[in-house]
């Protein structure tokens, strides 16, 4: 069981902590932190007929068995309590998770039950099954509503990629909505998927400009996700660009790519396509939650990465190099955003 796993890991996790390895790189936490995280095909071991999921299972190309993903499950544990210094962020949002059930081994079957998270999922047309969902801290946030959008006017067999999450959130009075991605792949070269990209930006400015034109004030904006191009690609400047009302968003992240920071590694250079961008009304807030560039960082300890097997420097520790099973956490790194509170 998971939470057998997780006992034989406790020791370890406690040592990790007291010699610091696991918080070196750990900003002070504002309070209300989000993470934001890309967990490499999580995956339960059950065939699901609906969906091709077939890599993925005992007899599949990847090996998958139930010990590899129990290792899989206290990992992502390990990282989410790591990120928070023992008061784990407030919001975790996933990508590249296949149902409900792998979250509610990773909620409910770890320590991470102690803290009354709470799951948002839905099913996405995905062919893989892979969706967007994200879980919540009930004690400490309050979920208004939530929803899952795809582009309009689009035919259902056309659209066979990840549905974009929407949740809305209230703290201490203040109401924040949180926007979850994950775009189309760009493998085949960057130009593929990039179409149907330009069609989810789309989607997703348009509908975030409703949301900062129904509030007089401005309505607080998070958008987050794996958007599989960097801060300086077409789709992302649609999403960011200003418009007739003057910027609306703003992408904290397009410092980090300047900079050569990044969340994902190809071919020995940082790329930043985890990305978090949010409303001018966050950074402009005078009173309740406000953020601003220096509140964003890549969740980096040493745990998470490893040598570069071909290239100089050090690369995401992820569970797979190609179809050889390296026993990691994922190929992406997470990024953290904290909101102040005024």
């Amino acid at each position: 069981m998971v939470k057998d796993i997780v006992a034989a890991y406790a020791s370890c996790l406690l040592m990790l902590i007291v010699t610091g390895s696991c918080f070196s790189q750990v900003p002070a936490q504002g309070p209300v932190r989000l993470m934001f995280y890309n967990v490499e095909n999580l995956f339960d071991i059950a065939d699901d007929s609906l969906k091709d999921d077939n890599d993925f299972l005992p007899g599949g190309v990847m090996k998958w068995n139930y010990s590899r993903y129990n290792k899989k499950i206290v990992s992502l544990y390990k990282t989410i309590v790591a990120a928070g210094s023992w008061s784990p962020p407030d919001i975790v949002s996933f990508c590249e998770v296949e149902n409900r059930q792998v979250m509610e081994d990773l909620v409910y079957g770890t320590y991470l039950a102690k803290f009354d998270y709470w799951i948002i999922h839905e099913d996405s047309p995905d062919q893989r099954g892979i969706d967007v969902c994200l879980i919540y801290r009930a004690d400490r946030l309050t979920m208004i509503d939530f929803r899952y959008w795809t582009p309009e006017g689009m035919q259902k067999d056309d659209f066979i990629t990840r549905s974009v999450l929407c949740a809305r959130f209230s703290f201490q009075g203040d109401t924040f909505h949180l926007i979850v991605n994950h775009w189309p792949s760009r493998r085949g070269g960057t130009l593929a998927g990039e179409k149907l990209r330009s069609k989810i930006a789309g989607m997703v400015r348009e509908k975030s400009d409703s949301i900062i034109g129904l509030n007089n004030a401005g309505g607080k904006v998070i958008i987050v996700g794996d958007f599989n191009c960097t801060p300086d690609g077409n789709e992302i400047r649609t999403l960011v660009e200003r418009g007739s009302k003057g910027k609306l968003l703003t992408d904290l992240s397009d410092k980090m790519a300047e900079d050569g920071l990044g969340t994902y590694r190809y071919r020995g250079t940082w790329e930043m396509i985890d990305q978090v961008i949010v409303s001018e009304a966050l950074l402009a807030s005078k009173h309740g939650l406000y953020t601003k560039t220096s509140m964003l960082t890549i969740f980096s300890p040493e745990f998470l990465l490893k040598k570069d097997p071909k290239y100089p420097g050090k690369t995401p520790f992820s569970t797979y190099l190609g179809y050889r099973y390296q026993g990691g956490f994922s190929d992406h790194l997470p990024v953290l955003l904290d909101l102040g509170f005024r």
